[in-house]
């Protein structure tokens, strides 16, 4: 099973120069935290991010990853990712 450690690895791997933070919630190494911060997913959705970090882990999510709690955004300043809000008033 990928310990946090390995799992961060991997995921810097796929995204040079990346912040990722990996945190085990349970201490069993199958229910993990990521957070990823990369340039890499500039222009794309949130869905789009996850579906890449997803790539990234390949076979782990079928298997010795049971949950992720993911979160990810690009290394640049956005406001809200491009969503607007109910009643933003745009």
């Amino acid at each position: 099973m990928p310990n946090p450690a390995v799992v961060r690895a991997r995921l810097l791997e796929a995204f040079p120069g990346a912040r990722v933070d990996v945190t085990d919630l349970t201490g069993t190494e199958d229910h993990l935290q990521a957070v990823v911060v990369a340039a890499q997913f500039a222009g794309k959705s949130r869905i789009d991010q996850h579906k890449m970090v997803y790539a990234a882990l390949g076979d782990w999510m079928a298997g010795p990853i049971h949950a992720l709690a993911l979160t990810t955004r690009t290394s640049e300043p956005e406001s809200n990712g491009g969503n607007r809000e109910i009643g933003d008033g745009a």
